[in-house]
């Protein structure tokens, strides 16, 4: 597992992030993580991963589709489970990132016998990857611990070959003037755990951020479908338009 120089505010995350994860009983072990999103039915979070298991498989035959090898990056990858299923698709290269190290070191253990995927310790603001281009980018429920949507789509988007694409999935953006409350509510929970620092790196971004971007929205849920909580979440890409 390569170790690249990054950020040293990526510490005070690390542990914070672990106090999080443990008081919310989010650690897996790695026979769990191997199965992901597939887990016991008296999970506490088996509702949770159901709707995972959904836009994971919806994503994965999205790139079959394409039918060709491509280079993927997943962006706060955690325990690896998502880069593990999307180094399903035939003939890709997945590389997932993070600065999560307690959960990357797992995911470096677990899926080490895969030779298209591997795992990197860093941050994608840090420059890590200024020498490399790739095909897909994702951001699967990571999006919200950068302060700036702006600024890291930018980065990711100067990342991507011509007609490369960034998914952004399993997260929440917020209509106007929904992000206060929001923000309200997150450092509630967060005083509740006993982690308030935790509310400094947890960002609420509103739908409005994206509107600088060429985005569109493969998967869109209806009111009815977020009441079921089929997929609360919608499913957004934005595609580089950059020229050879």
């Amino acid at each position: 597992m390569t170790i690249p120089v990054t950020y040293i505010k990526a510490v005070d995350f690390n542990e914070l992030y672990f106090n999080l994860r443990k008081k919310e009983g989010r650690h897996y072990t790695d026979e769990e993580v191997l199965h992901l999103p597939d887990i016991s039915s008296s999970h506490v979070y088996y509702k949770e991963w159901k709707i995972r298991r959904i836009s994971c498989e919806r994503l994965v035959n999205y790139l079959k589709k394409k039918q060709r090898s491509l280079k993927i990056l997943e962006v706060g990858c955690g325990n690896g489970w998502l880069s593990h299923r999307l180094a399903e698709t035939p003939e890709s290269k997945v590389i997932g990132i993070d600065i999560n190290i307690y959960e990357l070191e797992q995911a470096a253990k677990i899926f080490s016998e895969f030779s298209n995927l591997h795992f990197i310790y860093g941050d994608l603001r840090s420059g890590l990857f200024e020498n490399h281009q790739f095909d897909i980018i994702v951001f699967a429920a990571s999006i919200q611990y950068f302060p700036s949507l702006t600024d890291i789509l930018k980065i990711a988007l100067n990342l991507l070959k011509e007609k490369g694409e960034i998914h952004i999935l399993d997260t929440h953006f917020y209509k106007p003037g929904e992000s206060v409350a929001a923000k309200t509510r997150s450092l509630d929970y967060f005083i509740k755990l006993g982690i308030p620092e935790m509310n400094n790196l947890y960002f609420h971004h509103p739908i409005s951020e994206l509107d600088l971007f060429d985005f569109k929205m493969l998967y869109q849920p209806s009111r009815r479908f977020i009441l079921k909580r089929s997929d609360p979440f919608p499913w957004i890409v934005i595609t580089s338009e950059k020229q050879a």
